[in-house]
């Protein structure tokens, strides 16, 4: 296995930054974020550190010389926007900038890039499904022709009211996971898969690494405290951003002892990237690169 970090906490710094902060603390690999230019109101939305529309002979030079100076790889490309989205002319633009992501992967040889399915948060899942099809279809037989797989990450993103009631993200569960693979039935589609998302989900966080082991193309190291005195007063149908908190790993309820057994055991051997979220930690940079060093001491225990 190969210890990253997703490159979104640190989304002021340069590609060339990024890498020689992950080579400095000791890191192996980065997912590198490649939002298009631009503005985004959503916390680790729209930051840029491969432009992908602007990717050329030069730039592929240039990337593979920082990964060698730094010592460190590419574990995947980022890029999650909502695919799924109501507005036909919004969606169009999620789902062309997803195809240049994983052109440029390609171009890059980096075989995997990491996104969400996307959702009309106000549809049931069997009325977004229609649209699931049509788009993911074509996006994975885009991915197969490019030899790039799909690692969808299974974020309900559901957190606050305007996401509310269904979340802009369909591929959370296991139950789901099956109708997805069963539909699109691709070597080239699986999962970045989040251990942290089923804990406030309220589900086995160890089952889809033994269920879904050949689904496994890249994973997210974030942690999360469920408080249950606050859970005890809102409940469930709370939006979950009021009673629980994404934290770094070892600061939340995950057992990461049992998650490195069941991972190894199930035949991992790629990329697990640290996805900084803890608010703990976002007030500067010195707090951002304290969270990435503090993460890396905890998890290198479990990857030699």
């Amino acid at each position: 296995m190969q210890l990253g970090f997703v490159s979104a906490i640190l989304p002021e710094q340069s590609l060339e930054e990024v890498f020689s902060i992950a080579g400095k603390i000791g890191y192996d690999c980065v997912e590198v974020m490649c939002w298009p230019k631009g503005k985004a109101t959503r916390r680790y939305a729209g930051v840029t550190h491969i432009d992908v529309s602007a990717l050329n002979k030069s730039e592929i030079e240039k990337i593979n010389e920082l990964q060698k100076k730094y010592g460190v790889s590419i574990s995947g490309l980022g890029y999650y926007p909502n695919p799924l989205a109501s507005d036909a002319e919004e969606r169009k633009i999620y789902i062309d900038h997803i195809k240049k992501v994983i052109k440029a992967a390609a171009m890059l040889k980096i075989g995997v890039v990491n996104t969400f399915i996307g959702r009309d948060h106000t549809k049931s899942v069997n009325d977004n499904w229609p649209v699931f099809l049509k788009v993911w279809s074509k996006i994975i037989k885009y991915a197969e022709s490019q030899k790039v797989k799909i690692g969808i990450e299974n974020c309900p993103m559901i957190f606050t009211y305007d996401e509310w009631p269904g979340g802009n993200n369909l591929g959370t569960t296991p139950e789901i996971w099956d109708r997805m693979y069963k539909a699109i039935p691709s070597r080239y589609f699986g999962l970045n898969y989040d251990p942290s998302h089923m804990v406030w989900q309220q589900m086995d966080y160890l089952a889809p690494m033994r269920d879904y082991a050949k689904k496994l193309f890249h994973i997210h190291a974030k942690d999360v405290r469920v408080d249950q005195h606050l859970l005890d007063r809102k409940g469930i149908m709370a939006p979950p951003n009021e009673w629980h908190s994404p934290k770094l790993p070892g600061l939340g309820d995950i057992d990461w002892g049992k998650f490195f057994s069941v991972l190894s055991s199930a035949g991992y051997d790629g990329p697990i990237c640290v996805e900084v979220e803890d608010r703990a930690y976002e007030g500067s940079k010195k707090k951002r690169i304290a969270a990435l060093r503090q993460s890396y001491l905890y998890l290198r225990q479990f990857i030699s």
